[in-house]
């Protein structure tokens, strides 16, 4: 089956879903009909999708992320460290995350986000490379992956997030769907690239030859193309400031922002655990180290299917709909998990997962533009963030302890099961659109 089909596929089974709910729901189906301008916006501004798309790729919530999974076997059994111990790695370096989120949001909106996402491909990379001098001490280990997170702090979505939320209007839900590809494509690539290099070259190689890409491949891309204002304060059109939008303190007094946020902390709760623990969860139940990072690799593919599918879907229909048909895909895929008998079986629970994670950062994004405005998008965005990186450290060090516990990964399975039901239910709270916020046609 090639990737056209299974996109087309996944649209027609989420819309039709999505259309169901909203008719039982009373949502009317069309969110917006005016297309052709945004085709023009999207081909107008291409240069600047294809530079946040890079940015995203090699940013600190990713990269670590997704090279990590090929790197802690080897670098546990060489300095007898506890597979926990090395994954409350993520666990700081989210928490640090998490702390200078809404920073990044400030500095965003006080000097514009090409000025904070330029040092931080160079911070992202010092950060690879402090983990290359590792000899036996956790500390260090500790410092590397707390240092990818402080001085890699302006890769995080906020930065390339609220650039295209800002020069998009029409067809936003695309344009964020397009960029935020890039952690599909880095769940694709980096756990195949840092596996060679693993087994070539060992596992200090590998770090450096992460630390080598943000700085040689995505600095360039970002410095020439990644230009949404000149440099400037982030800036919306005309029919952009017409939407306004709530202040920090405003939409926290919003019901909607906790709901928001308490479906957005459940999924990524589950895809975080999951995340970071399938490869290893793979190679357990028998299978190679060549057969699990493929389906790692298919976990990577199937989040750049949900991010295009979901920010397709998410310009027609209402958008709390379209997660809550995509949250359940994942319900399947948990339980499959389990017990991963064959190659076959853990490359479908992959991938049923795998769309779901790659809707949740495209929802975040859509959904605290759709509800909250515009105006102060990358503060409001940066606490919803925070959920996520606190999620993104906390999830694999409790999968991981699990595993201590029990030598099995079922148990965690089981819990990721219930959370992707729970956020599919919570996610249908948020109920219509603001017309406050309506985005112009």
């Amino acid at each position: 089956m090639t990737l056209i089909v299974q996109v087309y596929i996944a649209v027609v089974v989420i819309e039709n879903v999505c259309v169901f709910v909203q008719s039982r729901l009373n949502m009317p189906y069309t969110v917006r009909m005016n297309v052709s301008p945004s085709v023009s916006e999207i081909r107008q501004q291409w240069s600047l999708l294809v530079s946040a798309g890079t940015g995203v790729f090699f940013s600190v919530i990713v990269l670590p992320y997704y090279s990590i999974s090929a790197l802690v076997v080897p670098v546990t059994e060489a300095f007898g460290w506890t597979r926990a111990e090395f994954q409350a790695a993520i666990f700081f370096s989210s928490t640090l995350g998490a702390l200078t989120a809404p920073l990044v949001g400030w500095l965003c909106g006080r000097f514009g986000v090409r000025r904070v996402a330029l040092p931080g491909l160079f911070g992202l990379s010092l950060g690879f490379a402090i983990a290359s001098t590792m000899q036996g001490e956790l500390w260090v280990l500790y410092l590397a992956y707390g240092s990818m997170a402080l001085f890699g702090a302006g890769t995080i979505p906020v930065t390339w997030t609220a650039a295209i939320a800002s020069s998009f209007s029409q067809q936003r839900g695309l344009a964020l769907g397009i960029v935020l590809t890039g952690t599909g494509i880095c769940g694709v690539l980096i756990p195949q690239y840092a596996t060679f290099l693993v087994e070539q070259f060992g596992w200090r190689a590998a770090y450096i030859g992460i630390a080598l890409l943000p700085v040689f491949i995505a600095w360039p891309v970002v410095y020439f193309w990644f230009k949404p204002n000149a440099g400037s304060p982030v800036q919306t059109s005309p029919s952009v400031i017409r939407d306004g939008g709530l202040t920090l303190a405003q939409a926290l007094r919003r019901g909607k922002f906790w709901v928001l946020l308490g479906s957005i902390f459940l999924v990524y709760m589950a895809t975080s655990g999951i995340g970071l623990n399938l490869y290893a969860a793979v190679t357990d139940a028998g299978m190679s180290n060549g057969q699990a990072a493929t389906v790692q690799s298919i976990f990577g593919a199937a989040i750049i299917i949900g991010r295009l599918v979901v920010g397709y879907l998410i310009d027609k229909l209402w958008a709390p709909g379209v997660a809550a048909a995509v949250m359940i895909l994942p319900v399947f895929g948990s339980m499959m998990l389990i017990d991963p008998s064959t190659f076959l079986w853990a490359s479908l629970a992959a991938f049923l997962i795998g769309v779901a994670a790659g809707a949740e950062l495209d929802l975040m994004s859509f959904l605290t533009a759709r509800y909250f405005g515009l105006q102060h998008y990358a503060q409001i965005y940066a606490i919803m963030y925070m959920a996520l990186a606190i999620c993104s450290g906390t999830a694999p060090i409790i999968f991981a302890g699990i595993f201590d516990r029990t030598s099995s990964y079922a148990v965690s399975f089981t819990i990721t099961t219930v959370l992707f039901v729970c956020s599919s239910l919570v996610i249908l709270l948020m109920g219509r659109y603001p017309p406050e916020f309506k985005a112009a046609d």
